[in-house]
């Protein structure tokens, strides 16, 4: 292995001494290679890609489809976005000068945060929460201030977020999930306008991650971009709604002048997307057929999120119903071992059972751990089977 003089003179961005790796899948990475693991942790649809936005991806390629397009990605793609969060959110972008194409949401958020952040700017995160949300914040030079939301249903409540903004100097902007990842949690409209009412009194722009919007189950998705448009910033994508995490297509939607600067950094780090992505894309959120493929994937996660709700709670595990995604974040019982990171290992262990630790959410995860349910229901009848006699073994054991 090559050794480079440079590594020992500090050559790297100082940022990159504040970041840690992400939790979720450092502990994948190290439990892969176990015998006959069992793995819920990555959220990652089980669901194939459907044939006619598989087809239009091949017909992209046949067609020599294949030279450089704009950074913001085609205008057929963005005006399908348009058509998309018109159709099933009320929002109203202009394709041309409101939306850009990015890689995944991940780029598009990093790339948002490159634009806004100067060093020290703060980002406010509802915790539990996505890592790579304060992580990217610090790469890019800003302060990630985390509200611990644990004891509030997991929903952050306005006098909440007023009191923060109250202590805090030099808040750029909030991240609000939506459904959330790792709970599942969703707010409502009545929660939503809440906090858009305290919002609204500052310059904090609001980052609305709603890649999981598609994936609501108990009631419609209301947008944070339809009650303060002008203060928001949406990131959305196809990767979990049409199970395309592999094609890397998100989107970022928000006033013109702020999509403009954003797109300066987009561009210049990705030039452009993948032109038979974003054909793939395009398909996915105007297509006459896709409409009804998200339906038919939806109605598979209502039902395995509703099997594990059941025997969950059937085993002592506490948790918040998920509204949306596809996670359940449940609460170890008292008489098990509370220390997450210790529990999550043990079960590997003990039954091969992979579980993300909830402390690696952030603050409020403890004594949590986050199941993903984007696997078929015979797998997950498998896992709560070993996690029964997981459970079970460690009460007796505790007798004896």
């Amino acid at each position: 292995m090559i050794k480079s003089k440079l590594e020992q003179i500090g050559i790297f961005n100082d940022n990159l001494n504040k970041v840690k790796p992400s939790p979720i899948h450092s502990f994948d990475e190290q439990i892969s290679n176990v015998p006959n693991i069992l793995k819920l942790t990555i959220g990652e649809p089980d669901f194939s890609v459907s044939q006619h936005i598989k087809d239009v991806a091949l017909k992209s390629i046949n067609a020599d489809d294949s030279h450089y397009s704009v950074s913001a990605g085609k205008m057929t793609l963005r005006q399908a976005a348009s058509y998309f969060l018109n159709d099933r959110y009320d929002l109203n972008y202009d394709a041309e000068e409101e939306i850009i194409t990015t890689i995944g949401a991940t780029e598009g958020l990093y790339a948002l945060l490159a634009s806004i952040l100067n060093v020290d700017d703060k980002v406010l995160i509802p915790t539990p929460a996505y890592p790579v949300y304060a992580e990217m914040a610090r790469i890019n030079g800003g302060q990630p201030v985390f509200i611990d939301v644990s004891e509030d249903d997991f929903i952050l409540t306005p006098d909440r977020l007023r009191k923060v903004i109250a202590t805090e100097q030099k808040i750029k902007a909030i991240i609000i999930t939506n459904p959330s990842n790792p709970t599942g949690v969703t707010y409502s409209e009545a929660q939503l306008k809440g906090l858009a009412e305290v919002l609204r009194e500052t310059n904090i722009l609001v980052i609305a991650d709603e890649i999981y919007s598609e994936l609501n189950y108990d009631a419609n998705h209301v947008s944070m971009a339809a009650i303060l448009p002008e203060q928001t910033i949406l990131i959305n994508g196809v990767s979990k709604s049409h199970a395309m995490t592999g094609y890397r297509i998100g989107l970022l939607a928000g006033p013109a002048g702020l999509i403009k600067k954003i797109n300066m950094v987009h561009g210049f780090v990705i030039m452009t997307p993948s032109n038979p992505a974003m054909a793939a894309a395009t398909e996915a959120l105007a297509g006459v057929q896709s409409k009804n493929d998200t339906l038919v994937m939806k109605a598979a996660y209502q039902e395995r999120r509703d099997y594990l709700v059941e025997k969950m709670t059937q085993l002592g595990f506490e948790m918040a119903t998920p509204g949306g995604a596809f996670y359940i974040f449940a609460k170890i019982p008292d008489d098990l071992n509370q220390n997450d990171v210790a529990f999550a290992y043990d079960l590997v262990d003990k039954q091969q059972l992979a579980v993300v630790p909830g402390s690696g959410f952030g603050p409020g995860g403890e004594s949590y751990i986050r199941i993903s349910y984007a696997a078929s229901i015979e797998m997950l009848k498998i896992a709560m089977d070993r996690l029964k006699n997981y459970c079970e073994d460690k009460r007796m054991s505790e007798i004896l």
